[in-house]
This record gives C-alpha cells, sequence and structure tokens, in this order.
C-alpha cells in the first residue's frame, strides 16, 4: 500500500516539464518587467508559486514566449534541450548588455534507479516509452518552494544589476542536442557573448527529474 501510495503523489515527466517552462514563462516576463524592457502599463499582476509575478499583456510578446517554451517542453520530454538564453541588448545599436541562461540537466528517475515505473494502460507495444510514465521522487510542493526562491531572487537582481538607460529589446536562443529536429522556421545562431562582462550564479531548483541553473550575465559599466 506504501508503494502504490508513494507512485501516485509523485511528480512524472510531463509534470516535471511544465513546471520547468512555467518557471521559464513567469522567470522571462519576470526579466522584463524588472529591467523596464517594456513600459510597466503593459504588464499585469499574477499570483503564481506564491508571489506576485508580473505578466505581459502584449499579445506578440506572450506568442513569442509561448511558442518557444511549448518547444522546449517537447524537447524536455525527449532530454533534447540543454539551455535557454535570454538576450537583451541595446534596440539602436545590437550591442548584448545582459544574458539570462536558464541551463538545464536530467536526473535519473524514480524507474531507473529502482526499476519502478507507472503502468499507462497495459500496452503490448515494444516501445517502452509507451507503456512506462518515468517518475520523480520529489513533492510537488518542495519544488514549488525552490523555484518561488529562484523567481525571488530574479526580483532582487534590480539591487544589484546596471540601469538600463537605452531602449532594449530581447530574444530567446534554445540550445539543443545535435540531433534534434529543428522547426523550419527556426533559425541557427552562434551563442552570445558579452564584453567586460560579470556573471552571478542565482539559486538552481530541481523536480528530481529536471534540474535547473539560472545565471545572468552582465555587461559593467565602464
Amino acid at each position: 500500500m506504501a508503494t502504490v501510495q508513494k507512485s501516485e503523489n509523485a511528480i512524472i515527466l510531463k509534470g516535471s516539464a511544465k513546471l520547468v517552462t512555467d518557471y521559464l514563462h513567469f522567470g522571462i516576463n519576470s526579466i522584463l518587467f524588472q529591467r523596464g524592457i517594456y513600459p510597466p502599463e503593459t504588464f499585469k499582476h499574477e499570483e503564481h508559486f506564491g508571489l506576485t509575478i508580473y505578466v505581459s499583456t502584449d499579445k506578440d510578446i506572450l506568442n513569442n514566449i509561448n511558442t518557444v517554451l511549448g518547444q522546449i517542453k517537447d524537447w524536455l520530454l525527449q532530454e533534447k534541450v540543454q539551455k535557454l538564453s535570454m538576450i537583451i541588448n541595446n534596440r539602436n545599436t545590437k550591442e548584448v548588455l545582459e544574458r539570462w541562461d536558464f541551463k538545464l540537466q536530467y536526473e535519473k528517475s524514480m524507474d531507473e534507479n529502482n526499476a519502478a515505473s507507472l503502468n499507462t494502460g497495459g500496452k503490448t507495444d515494444s516501445n517502452p516509452n509507451d507503456e512506462k510514465e518515468k517518475i520523480g521522487t520529489k513533492d510537488i510542493k518542495v519544488i514549488q518552494r525552490e523555484i518561488r526562491d529562484v523567481l525571488r531572487q530574479i526580483t532582487s537582481t534590480v539591487s544589484f544589476l546596471p540601469l538600463l538607460d537605452a531602449p532594449c529589446e530581447f530574444d530567446c536562443l534554445v540550445f539543443t542536442t545535435p540531433d534534434t529536429h529543428v522547426p523550419e522556421n527556426w533559425k541557427e545562431t552562434e551563442p552570445v557573448f558579452i564584453a567586460n562582462s560579470q556573471e552571478v550564479q542565482l539559486r538552481s531548483f530541481s523536480t528530481s527529474l529536471h534540474k535547473m541553473d539560472t545565471v545572468v550575465s552582465y555587461k559593467q559599466d565602464d
């Protein structure tokens, strides 16, 4: 009975991928608001993870973010995505001023460690991914608390990040494994570097299936 209860309450792979993409969604929106990339009146406040988070109301911005995160969610299930970089640059000169790196690691699931898994319907297909769902070992409330701590840190970065006193824009770069099938309308690009940069590591969080590290790099004042 105890084993069944543990399986029912454990986070599964799809749930882990959703938590990761939820974090990215609210993290990116929070950065856009806190760093003043767009006017404050174009944001609304919502309650998520026990925090008040400002989310853009601009349909084009939200569509762009949701398109990227929708693809990332699929790739998370296949262990294809390695990192998402959010780039903030000067709109006029295109100089890169800030880079937020969201780095992913894939952790062993319960079934990989203990040969325990959820049966998804008694299929006899030879593909094991059709029969088994990866199970994590961490309580969802603990994961949500860890995510809340990182989102709080993102908000607090305004205390040390340089003021962005020029009009800015942002872009998202997704880094994947070499064998990843990339949508046709996506373009390949090189990593982005910042001259004379400083790097700050924020807290990490783990779902027990995915580990997320968040790092912000910024151009130091001359």
